[in-house]
């Protein structure tokens, strides 16, 4: 029996990791292999499980390759992550982004970042500004910092890992690190100031192969010597795309996992405003896109439970009266210097409505973020990822959106995709969503409810 030709996509997720096998004839999903992601907390800081993913990734490639005829190989990340090599170490364990050790080098890293004007960046919390990370290792690790010699991003640490090449990529430099300048496509004064343009190899195209897997990692792994490598590509612009291919602009993108990310593609970038934590990502494309984001996923978990919700349980929400007001996350978004608190009769919620509110809260941040984002011109909005599985939310955002057509994906490998549609020769027919989500019934209007929402929002904030 012959064995199908695929390109096998790792896609490491802040919360989970995933293996998945495309046929390259047509991008059927012929297997997926998951796990959690987990962060180490161990000396000097909290770092990520750099050997673990490795040896998980090479177990299952070892696996895979008993199946099919692995020709590919391709990675995505999540964003606001980068390797330190001395010569083929890793010179500093990877630090976890969400860890705010960063933030006591906040003064002296606010001299040197470029401005919002040139990176297109707001100055995020945490390590969430990748050069804030690099800055702090700097200063505080200079002994070893002063022994690397190549600073490759995420995706292309494991490309290397592959195929022994080493390369940058405009869609995690671009993703709020102020390390890019997306309008002159070039380095940021950052990487000048700091004298680490030279650690950071020639950025090569989104999807160029980067060579064959080493000979030995073939061997080990029971792949063909030919397989080749790919330069990988940030997470949420994987997700886009199949639309920056294939829908009309302007629309709008919805990707949504541990991150909510809305990218308006086609909108003007001076939407962006600094104070609401907008930024712009680069497509694969190399294209500045306005977008704006907050850790919907993570707050969905917090706020929800494992019963699910029904319009019932909506209804019930809205007519006792009770909010989620923002954040529920440190982790940045429009309202991030507020601290989630409840309106009303929280304790009267059974666990199916705190699944419903946490859906109505998702929905309604979204829905503020869309008018952020968004420019005069407005189209299709698509939603990708976990969030296109809950009714609720669709359906919420459907009625806070009456003028635009609400589309759900029904793929669940929407990053996937994406990153295996940034190969060249992997340009398959895709169809987008087209099916408008049916709007829900409910007895109190949600265009009211939010407006109350927003209300009570904005008297936190003054």
């Amino acid at each position: 029996m012959n064995k199908t030709n695929v390109i096998i996509v790792l896609d490491i997720g802040k919360t989970n990791l995933k293996i998945c096998a495309l046929a390259l004839s047509d991008a059927r999903q012929l297997a997926v292999l998951k796990r959690s992601n987990c962060v180490l907390q161990q000396a000097p800081y909290p770092q990520l499980d750099i050997e673990g993913i490795w040896q998980w990734y090479c177990e299952k490639l070892k696996d895979l390759a008993q199946r099919f005829v692995i020709k590919k190989l391709a990675f995505t990340t999540h964003g606001a992550t980068a390797v330190c090599l001395s010569g083929t170490e890793i010179a500093l364990q990877v630090l976890d982004y969400e860890s705010d050790l960063c933030s006591g080098a906040d003064r002296e890293y606010n001299r040197h970042r470029p401005s919002y004007e040139q990176s297109l960046s707001p100055a995020l919390g945490a390590g969430l500004n990748l050069g804030r990370q690099l800055y702090w290792q700097q200063q505080q690790f200079s002994d070893q910092f002063s022994t690397v010699d190549c600073i490759l991003l995420y995706p292309q640490y494991w490309g290397w890992r592959m195929s022994g090449t080493k390369a940058s990529e405009v869609t995690s430099l671009g993703c709020h690190t102020d390390l890019w300048d997306p309008q002159q496509n070039n380095f940021s004064s950052l990487v000048d100031n700091m004298g680490w343009r030279e650690l950071f190899p020639p950025p090569l195209p989104t999807g160029q192969s980067l060579g064959p897997v080493l000979p030995a990692l073939a061997a080990q792994l029971g792949l063909s010597p030919d397989c080749q490598v790919i330069n990988g590509i940030h997470d949420s612009n994987a997700s886009l795309v199949p639309y920056i291919k294939h829908a009309q602009p302007p629309c709008t993108v919805i990707s949504t996992g541990t991150w909510v990310v809305i990218a308006a593609i086609g909108s003007p970038l001076d939407t962006l405003q600094e104070q609401r934590d907008m930024l712009a990502n680069v497509s694969a494309f190399g294209d500045a896109i306005p977008c704006i984001r907050f850790m919907g996923g993570r707050e969905w978990q917090i706020l929800s439970t494992e019963q699910s919700a029904s319009l019932e349980d909506l209804n019930a929400i809205m007519q006792s009266g009770v909010q989620a007001l923002p954040c529920f996350s440190e982790q940045g978004g429009p309202f991030n210097s507020l601290k989630g608190e409840f309106i009303g009769p929280i304790e009267q919620l059974n666990d199916s409505q705190k699944s419903a509110l946490a859906s109505l809260y998702c929905a309604f941040v979204t829905h503020y973020c869309l008018d952020l984002v968004q420019g005069e011109q407005r189209g299709n909005i698509y939603v990708e990822g976990s969030f296109a599985g809950n009714s609720l939310y669709l359906s919420l955002l459907a009625q806070l959106n009456p003028l635009q057509r609400v589309l759900a994906s029904e793929d669940s490998t929407g990053t996937t995709l994406g990153t295996a549609l940034s190969v060249s020769d992997c340009a398959w027919e895709v169809k987008l969503p087209n099916k408008a989500m049916p709007v829900m019934q409910l007895e109190t209007d949600p265009v009211e409810y939010y407006n109350i929402w927003l209300g009570l929002v904005s008297a936190c904030r003054d």
